[in-house]
């Protein structure tokens, strides 16, 4: 990583457009992914692949039960109120994606998914208060650390009205346009 460099400029600017601004300008090593979240910049290292089996295993059930024209995107860079997110996997409407840019507002997203890693709390609470705000219909959480999955839906007002939680084994009911029941017999 490399220091952002700073002109005389941002003496300014608001705190919160020199830390986007500087965020924006970091250098991040292959692999690694720099998010925004609540005013602090985490830089995450690549996950391991228990991480990723379980976003697989995810997709697949999408993809195979859901009688919805979606599409998947992993990694995509989200502007949202506050932050800038990257989920560990994003469902959105087909055509949602394309022609956007590396950052992109959460407008047709129907679902992200997050998998706990070496932060839980970020995706536990920054992340769903940011993807609740942003309106994102659904933010799936599979929370290897607590051993369950977690359905958060019906955003209003920056928070999520809704939760649905079952431990790990259990199947978790997925609303339209999903429409399926999601197995987590093999979260990771």
């Amino acid at each position: 990583m490399t220091a952002a460099t700073y002109d005389t400029a941002d003496v300014y600017r608001s705190p919160e457009d020199v830390l986007l601004k500087a965020f924006l300008a970091l250098e991040i090593p292959e692999g690694f992914k720099a998010e925004l979240i609540e005013g602090e910049i985490i830089v995450t290292p690549p996950p391991d692949g228990d991480h990723e089996g379980a976003i697989g295993r995810i997709v697949r059930q999408v993809f195979r039960l859901c009688d919805g024209d979606i599409t998947f995107a992993g990694n995509k860079g989200l502007i949202v109120p506050g932050g800038r997110f990257i989920p560990d996997g994003t469902f959105a409407e087909e055509g949602a994606f394309d022609g956007q840019p590396p950052w992109m507002k959460s407008d047709r997203l129907l679902m992200v998914v997050e998998v706990t890693s070496s932060n839980p709390a970020k995706d536990r609470w920054g992340k769903r208060k940011g993807y609740a705000a942003a309106e994102i219909p659904l933010y799936l959480l599979v929370d290897r650390k607590a051993g369950k999955a977690v359905l958060h839906s019906h955003p209003e007002g920056g928070e999520y009205t809704a939760t649905t939680s079952v431990p790990f084994g259990d199947p978790l009911p997925l609303p339209k346009p999903f429409g399926f029941d999601l197995a987590t017999d093999r979260p990771a």
